[in-house]
């Protein structure tokens, strides 16, 4: 579905992103995984179109979408929930599910509301809350529902449990395996190791903008390496 080749992605002089590639399968969830400063992030807003890769090409469904606008990808079908949620604020949850939706001329977008707020019912019960005075949680859940209403072939996920109670992050990881049951493709990039390979199908450890390990999900949670770095005792 997305096939990333040798990307590379600056910020003014400093380069972030030194040749990336990578892949993500339809159907799957492939997880990134290092320390913070590794450029996670950055690939992340590389896919999407927030950052101009400088080599390199990004494929999407088999067509060159490298340098496309994120309007444009998102149209294409990849939407990005963002490391820190980037929710409206001072608008309500059924407002900020509306946005999600803005680029759609069909007529199933209330269809979908509706759908959205039966897979996240907290939603529907503050519907007509202020998105800025929801909870941690509350908002994470209203990030992920917001993106699901453009209807994403592949569905970016930045950090999605940074800053969350356990039970909510078990909540949140739930969500994510049931967006992929319901034929959402997933790229998460996760600082819970643990938790975002038990769920994934293929993972990638990055380090100073380069992949360094790849393999299955079931096999970098038995992998020294990732072990050692990432994983640690139970």
């Amino acid at each position: 579905m997305l096939n990333i080749t040798n990307i590379e992605t600056f910020y003014g002089k400093i380069q972030a992103l030194k040749g990336i590639t990578l892949n993500v399968e339809q159907g799957k969830i492939v997880t990134l995984l290092g320390a913070n400063g590794a450029g996670k992030t950055t690939t992340m807003k590389t896919i999407v179109g927030l950052l101009k890769p400088q080599n390199g090409k990004i494929e999407f469904l088999g067509e060159n979408v490298t340098g496309l606008r994120p309007d444009q990808l998102l149209r294409k079908g990849i939407a990005l929930v963002p490391e820190g949620r980037a929710i409206l604020g001072s608008m309500t949850v059924i407002e900020n599910l509306e946005m999600g939706a803005y680029h759609r001329k069909d007529n199933e977008i209330d269809k979908d509301v509706e759908k959205v707020m039966m897979h996240f019912p907290i939603l529907k019960e503050r519907k007509e809350q202020l998105g800025g005075t929801l909870s941690g949680g509350q908002q994470q859940m209203l990030a992920i529902a917001r993106a699901l209403l453009s209807r994403p072939k592949l569905l970016l996920l930045d950090e999605p449990s940074m800053g969350l109670a356990p039970l909510i992050v078990a909540d949140i990881f739930k969500i994510i395996r049931e967006i992929k049951d319901n034929g959402t493709t997933v790229l998460l990039v996760e600082q819970n190791a643990r938790q975002a390979l038990k769920i994934a199908d293929y993972g990638y450890v990055m380090e100073t903008g380069k992949i360094i390990i790849k393999g299955k999900a079931s096999d970098l949670l038995k992998d020294p390496r990732v072990v050692e770095a990432y994983l640690g005792k139970k």
